[in-house]
């Protein structure tokens, strides 16, 4: 048995799942036409209480787009230095928005008000003007570390006050909502953009959507059409997505729950130095005395597959098809390495 903990995108669709999407009513997205998809992006905006949504490909799509939506030339976004918009979306701030980026550090991959408010640029000639925020939650880097509404309110406040405009890359945002016990109304509040991606947590196959109001949507829909993204019968793909936040939401928890497990048993290996706190399905392990390629190695040859995520950490993450079961197998052959 393969015990594939890359990534949650690595999940498929569900017997149940596929059965919505074969029953999908579907028409033309780029016309408009296509009843599912408007079903879709009506359905979550209503959810987080934001005036409209857009289906597009993938996160990286729905984030790209409300950068370009949010800057132009001589803007600059502000960001935490490990922010997925600025390491994995291949240089896309730049090469599609023509934008300045302001790196900001932080535990855990969170940055504080403070933070964001020191690196807003003055009005001077010689410094791009500061334009967007932008926030991750949870966040990848920081080993699926959460932000509060707590934390968020005060930086929705900054950037009222200077004009800025606030984005959430919401990769795994109801990862973060099924912990905090917070409404996706109330964070739909903080934010001018939201991009919500279903293709991991949900356990979909492909898409992300992206909530703003009507004109900001009715803008990025011309983008995604610029970006390639306008998809035809996409409605197959729509169906899966509904069917992922009426039936796999809650049950994020098991894979918080199994994530812990996981930790809990790596902290233990004479191999791992330390562990991230798990706060939801991801786990990030330091190393001590061997090579994140080399451990890797070992976790391959029991049938274990993981990423490096550093110079000395590896990355796991649970996910929809990974049960009990092979929590214990997991366990079993993490002893044997060495």
């Amino acid at each position: 048995m393969i015990i594939d903990l890359r990534s949650d995108t690595l999940t498929k669709p569900t017997p149940a799942m596929l059965q919505a999407m074969w029953a999908a009513e579907i028409g033309d997205d780029v016309f408009g036409e296509d009843p599912t998809v408007n079903a879709l992006e009506q359905k979550l905006a209503d959810m987080f209480g934001m005036e409209a949504g857009l289906f597009c490909p993938s996160g990286t799509m729905t984030n790209q787009i409300a950068i370009r939506l949010h800057t132009g030339l001589q803007t600059e976004v502000i960001c935490h230095k490990y922010s997925h918009i600025y390491l994995y979306e291949g240089g896309g701030i730049m090469s599609n928005s023509h934008a300045s980026v302001k790196l900001l550090d932080g535990p855990y991959g969170k940055i504080s008000p403070q933070d964001i408010l020191d690196a807003i640029n003055p009005d001077d000639v010689h410094a791009p003007e500061t334009t967007l925020v932008s926030l991750e939650n949870t966040m990848n880097k920081g080993g699926g570390s959460i932000y509060t509404l707590d934390e968020i309110k005060p930086i929705k406040a900054i950037c009222e006050q200077y004009g800025l405009k606030l984005h959430l890359d919401g990769a795994r945002l109801f990862n973060a909502l099924v912990e905090s016990g917070e409404s996706p109304k109330e964070w739909g509040a903080m934010f001018d953009t939201i991009s919500i991606c279903l293709s991991k947590g949900l356990g979909c196959p492909v898409g992300s959507v992206l909530l703003g109001t009507k004109a900001d949507i009715k803008r990025a829909r011309k983008v995604r059409k610029a970006f390639g993204g306008g998809m035809r019968q996409a409605g197959f793909l729509a169906a899966a997505a509904i069917y992922g936040l009426d039936h796999h939401v809650v049950r994020l928890k098991e894979d918080h729950a199994r994530a812990r497990k996981l930790g809990e048993m790596l902290e233990q290996h004479p191999l791992v130095s330390e562990v991230f706190p798990v706060l939801t399905n991801i786990v990030i392990a330091r190393l001590s005395g061997i090579t994140p390629a080399e451990m890797l190695s070992k976790l391959e040859a029991q049938g274990i597959k993981a990423v490096k995520f550093g110079k000395d950490q590896i990355r796991f993450v649970t996910h929809l098809d990974f049960d009990d079961e092979m929590m214990g197998i997991f366990g079993e052959r993490l002893q044997d390495i060495s």
